[in-house]
């Protein structure tokens, strides 16, 4: 157990722990991290092709990435629900105009097409795409190491992250009730509570979830995270400007990790700068969460 949890770790907290301080390396970084994230889920799509009963499989992928996205978003909007009534979050901005929602759901789309893509080319059965799950390892070590120097450079320190009581907050009830969801949803489809849990600890970043849990679980679970995962990003981009006005750490919390790049800009622009440091922080701690809870619950 300890030791699958370290190999997976062990490249995270490497990156972690070195300087970066060069915005050139950091936006070459940023360039390499993206391209690995198309590699390693192309490569995921080739392992799922080579499923055995794979109509069968494929119906399994739907309906576990189903109820997992439902039962952890209800146990999530729960949860921020009771936080606003006791903890309000008051404001006074009025809305700008958003950033067009549709290009943002499209631009989530291409990851799924990329791994429709390796499917398709896994179908063909040649011999030497065997080795796609192999590759997938050592492609997913560079991932968590890139990750890694992707958060150091991101310039948070623990004191920001501290001193930003309502965006821990957030954070700190996003990732309890996920865990209430992703026990729910073991029980419902009949899974081992660890499974559940790290379903439910992917926080929206679909491009990283899926490629742990594949490593661990196998591809019907992985793609299960992958959609799990997918489907939170793409209700967010469309509820925030619904959630904005009168239920602000609920539309903060549905945007799990992605609140501190991808759902950003409208969380701004429908909330005001303000909503800006709570963000970048809640998807900070989210993400960095995110890769240890799923190897610490896939060991």
């Amino acid at each position: 157990m300890y030791s699958g949890l370290l190999i997976i770790l062990l490249p995270l907290v490497i990156g972690y722990l070195l300087p970066l301080k060069s915005p050139a390396l950091q936006r070459l970084i940023n360039r390499l991290l993206s391209w690995m994230v198309y590699v390693i889920l192309f490569f995921m799509g080739i392992s799922l092709a080579f499923l055995d009963n794979l109509a069968a499989n494929l119906l399994a992928i739907l309906h576990i990435a189903s109820v997992s996205v439902i039962a952890i978003l209800a146990c999530n909007l729960v949860a921020l629900r009771l936080l606003e009534k006791h903890r309000p979050w008051h404001h006074h901005h009025q809305q700008e105009a958003l950033p067009s929602r549709l290009h943002m759901a499209l631009e989530s789309l291409k990851l799924l097409g990329v791994v429709v893509l390796g499917f398709l080319l896994g179908l063909t059965g040649w011999t030497f795409l065997h080795h796609a799950t192999q590759a997938s390892e050592y492609a997913l070590f560079l991932l968590l190491f890139l990750v890694g120097l992707q958060l150091r450079g991101s310039g948070m320190t623990l004191r920001q992250i501290v001193l930003n009581r309502r965006g821990m907050m957030v954070a700190f009830v996003v990732c309890i009730s996920a865990f209430v969801g992703g026990i729910l949803a073991a029980l419902v489809l009949g899974l081992p509570l660890t499974t559940g849990l790290a379903l439910a600890s992917g926080y929206g970043w679909y491009s990283l979830s899926g490629i742990l849990m594949t490593e661990s679980f196998g591809p019907v679970i992985g793609s299960a995270a992958f959609f799990n995962d997918l489907l939170r990003e793409l209700l967010a981009i469309m509820l925030i400007p619904l959630l904005i006005r009168h239920h602000r750490s609920s539309a903060l919390g549905l945007c799990g990790a992605t609140s501190m790049d991808f759902t950003l800009p409208v969380l701004q622009r429908a909330g005001g700068v303000e909503m800006v440091p709570a963000a970048i922080v809640h998807g900070f701690a989210l993400s960095l969460a995110s890769p240890v809870l799923i190897a610490l619950f896939s060991s």
